[in-house]
C-alpha cells in the first residue's frame, strides 16, 4: 500500500463538509489514507436555500424546457426541498420525473449525479469534470427548443452560461441558494492547528470556500505558511488561489477523491521518506 513505510504521518486539512458514502466514511478520507496521509475535514461554508415557491412552479411544468443542468449538490436538494415543502412528492413520482427524464439532465461530477439519480433522473455529462466542460458537452449535443433550466447559486460562474448563449442555447437560471460562511469555522480551525499543528497540506473546494477560511489560516498559520502545500479541487478554484497570491502545488485531475488524493501525494511527495 502506498505510503505505509513511511515513519511521519503527513496530516493534511480539507475545507469541506465531511459526507459519508456507503461504507460508512468520507471518501476522500479513505483515499488520502490509502496514500499514508491522515485527513481532517473541517466545513467553512454554510447554504441558505432562496427562491424555493418559483422553483417549485417551475419543476412542476417540464413542459416548458428543453431539460436541466446540475453544477453543484446544493441544487438537487433544493428540488428535494421543493418536493417536500410542496408535498410534490407523489406527483413527481407518478408523472413529473417521468417528464423531466424525457429531457436530458446534465450534471458536473460524481457527487452531483448520485444525488440526481437518488432523486430518480437519468443523468449525462457527469464524467465532464467542470462547468467548462459540461458547457461544452451540452454545445455537442443537438441544440434544444426549449430553455435549459439551471438551478444554482448567487456565485455560479459565467463561463457556462457565456458558452451556451455564445452557441444560440436557450437558458434559464434561477438562484436557488447561496453560500454563507460556517458559524464554526474559526473555533473549528483554531482547535485543529492547537491539537494537530500545521498541516503539509491544505485543500479548498471553492472560491467562497477561500473566501471565508483563508484570513484565519493565515493568522493561525504565521510565518509556517510557506510551509503549506495549497491544493485546489478544480481550475476555478486554483485561479481564485493564485489571485490571492498563494502558490498552487496541486489541482485535482477531476473533481473526485481519488484525483485529489493522487495529486496531493505527489505535490507532497518531496518531503516524504517514501
Amino acid at each position: 500500500m502506498p505510503g505505509e513505510d513511511c515513519q511521519i504521518v503527513m496530516k493534511v486539512l480539507l475545507l469541506k463538509d465531511p459526507k459519508e458514502d456507503d461504507c460508512g466514511q468520507d471518501p476522500y478520507i479513505r483515499e488520502l489514507g490509502l496514500y499514508g496521509l491522515e485527513a481532517t475535514l473541517i466545513p467553512v461554508l454554510s447554504f441558505e436555500f432562496l427562491s424555493l415557491p418559483s422553483f417549485s412552479e417551475k419543476l412542476s411544468h417540464p413542459e416548458g424546457y428543453g431539460g436541466l443542468i446540475f453544477t453543484s449538490p446544493r441544487a438537487v436538494e433544493a428540488v428535494e426541498l421543493c418536493l417536500e415543502k410542496d408535498s410534490k412528492t407523489e406527483a413527481w413520482e407518478k408523472s413529473l420525473k417521468e417528464k423531466w427524464n424525457a429531457k436530458p439532465v446534465y450534471v458536473v461530477g460524481s457527487a452531483t449525479a448520485s444525488l440526481v439519480r437518488k432523486i430518480g433522473l437519468d443523468t449525462e455529462g457527469e464524467k465532464c469534470g467542470n462547468a467548462e466542460k459540461l458547457a461544452e458537452y451540452i454545445c455537442s449535443r443537438e441544440s434544444p427548443a426549449l430553455p435549459l433550466l439551471f438551478p444554482c447559486g448567487t456565485l455560479k460562474g459565467e463561463i457556462l452560461p457565456k458558452m451556451l448563449k455564445d452557441q444560440g442555447i436557450p437558458m434559464e437560471s434561477i438562484t436557488v441558494y447561496q453560500k454563507i460562511p460556517h458559524p464554526g469555522i474559526q473555533g473549528n480551525l483554531k482547535s485543529y492547528f492547537s491539537k494537530q499543528g500545521v498541516p503539509a497540506s491544505i485543500t479548498f473546494f471553492s472560491p467562497s470556500g477561500l473566501a471565508y477560511g483563508l484570513q484565519h489560516i493565515q493568522e493561525l498559520s504565521g510565518d509556517h505558511i510557506n510551509q503549506i502545500k495549497f491544493a485546489a479541487i478544480g481550475p476555478t478554484t486554483a485561479r481564485a488561489l493564485v489571485a490571492q497570491g498563494l502558490p498552487v502545488s496541486c489541482t485535482a485531475e477531476s473533481p473526485t477523491p481519488g484525483a485529489l488524493a493522487a495529486g496531493i501525494r505527489k505535490a507532497l511527495q518531496a518531503h516524504s521518506c517514501c
